[in-house]
């Protein structure tokens, strides 16, 4: 019930408009991760964040990501990676739990620090089928930390297939002119 209500009230509010969602950049300097340092989350995040583009730059935040103080904790974080110059996006989470495992991610004072977050926050709280407030309030929800990196981390690869293309089109069009 509580979840209900803090959810109906934050939406008559305007925090989950999507008019206010921020897009992710491009390809940013730096990708802060507010989450357990020892947790699979950040694991997870590290190993598909490095594998996608090997020389991006990652700040894991720790925080606590169960229990009482961790609702703070995570709010700290947010404060730390927003005042961080190289830093482009946010990933905040933890992997799965109970629903009362994830409840700190219900929390009222956590959402408004996120929608007040000047960089753009990712949530990735749990599992596909996880549902937190956090997930309603940031730019971009993601079904799970993996696929938070993902979302944040562009692929190295797929760059420099861009780079290439946009190299022989460039080529051929000084050709088609000459």
């Amino acid at each position: 019930i509580a979840f209900e209500q803090l959810k109906s009230k934050l939406e008559q509010e305007g925090l989950f408009d999507r008019a206010h969602k921020r897009q992710l950049p491009f390809l940013p300097r730096t990708v802060a991760v507010i989450t357990s340092p020892t947790g699979a989350a950040v694991r997870d995040i590290i190993s598909v964040a490095r594998r996608r583009h090997p020389g991006i730059n990652l700040l894991v935040i720790p925080a606590l990501v169960q229990g009482a103080d961790a609702p703070a904790s995570l709010v700290r974080g947010l404060e730390l990676a927003a005042v961080q110059p190289d830093v482009d996006v946010v990933i905040i989470g933890r992997g799965g739990g109970s629903f009362e495992d994830l409840a700190v991610f219900n929390d009222e004072g956590l959402a408004r620090a996120i929608v007040h977050c000047p960089k753009p926050v990712i949530s990735a709280v749990g599992h596909e089928t996880d549902v937190t407030i956090a997930d309603f309030v940031a730019d971009v929800r993601a079904p799970t930390p993996s696929a938070a990196a993902e979302l944040a981390v562009p692929s190295y690869l797929d760059l420099a297939e861009r780079v290439k293309y946009l190299e022989s089109s460039l080529q051929r069009q000084v050709l088609d002119r000459i």
